[in-house]
Parts: structure tokens; sequence; C-alpha cells
């Protein structure tokens, strides 16, 4: 059994990975995202997404990709982030981003899957064509109606205000 810190890998650990994956005919996944606060949706979606194939790598924004994106976050910082998804049985790897898409990560891992939630259309998709000219997939998966991480902090300011 790995140590969740050992599922994150750097970029050139990652290729590492991919290509033993690859020799051993595993279909790999990527998704990304910021996953500031774990909650269903995400474990849910992440989930899904690891049913598409044989391993999951997850592309994570850095601290300072995720305060540019989204001014004000992250609420957690980038290690805690990545060794809480990498505690979940279904995530084989995290890689951080610094870059503000995962365009360079999708085209140096060439995953088999490029997954998304269903709030995403494939054109949409960042590095969706460099995965179908390779000869992958590109999909979308349903995401759990009522949980995102702006809902949960919003609850959360309305319960502590005067």
């Amino acid at each position: 059994m790995l140590w969740s810190k050992d599922k994150i890998l750097s970029l050139e650990a990652a290729i590492a990975q991919r290509a033993a994956w690859r020799a051993e005919n595993r279909r790999v996944v990527f998704t990304n995202g910021c996953f500031d606060l774990l909650h269903l949706g995400h474990v849910d979606y992440l989930e899904k997404a690891r049913h598409l194939g044989d391993a999951l790598i997850i592309g994570l924004n850095t601290d300072q990709s995720v305060g540019n994106l989204k001014p004000g976050r992250p609420l957690q910082d980038e290690m805690a982030r990545a060794r809480i998804l990498a505690s979940l049985l279904f995530v084989d790897a995290v890689v951080l981003f610094d870059e503000p898409t995962p365009l360079t990560l999708i085209e140096q891992l060439q995953p088999n899957i490029l997954v998304k939630g269903d709030d995403y259309t494939i054109s949409g998709i960042v590095g969706h064509e460099t995965v179908l000219q390779n000869g992958g997939e590109v999909r979308t998966v349903p995401l759990v109606d009522g949980y995102s991480t702006t809902r949960i902090v919003e609850r959360i300011r309305q319960q502590f205000q005067p």
C-alpha cells in the first residue's frame, strides 16, 4: 500500500508512471481542478472518472494558479489539497501544475481518457484536441446537484454573520 504522499508526483515522475501503465496496457484517465474543499460532489465525480479506466491522474492547480483563477482562494494550501486527494483509494496520482490550464500536463501525459463534469461541453474542455488526436476519448460525467465549494463557503459565511 502506498502512503498518500507517495501518490503526489512531479511531472517527470508522472510521465514515467504513465509509461509504466502504458506498458501494462492500462487505460489512464486524467482530470483536473482546484479541489479546495473536498466534498461529496468531488468524490462522486472523481470516483466516476476513475471507473472509466484503470488509473486516475489528477492535475491539481497550485496555490498561485488557484489564486489567479479565484481571488481569495485557495482556502487550503496545495499540499493539503494534494494529500487529501491522494488519500482517496481510487486516485492513483496527483500532479501539481502552476499554469492557468492543464494543457502541458495533458500533452505530456497523453491520457487515454480526459474527463470533466457535465457542466462542460467536450469542445470546452482544455486538451480535448490533444487527446482526440492521440486516439483517446474525452468524456463528461454527471455532477451531484447542490454541491460546490462556493456554495459551502457561502453557507459557512451565512452561519457566522451577525
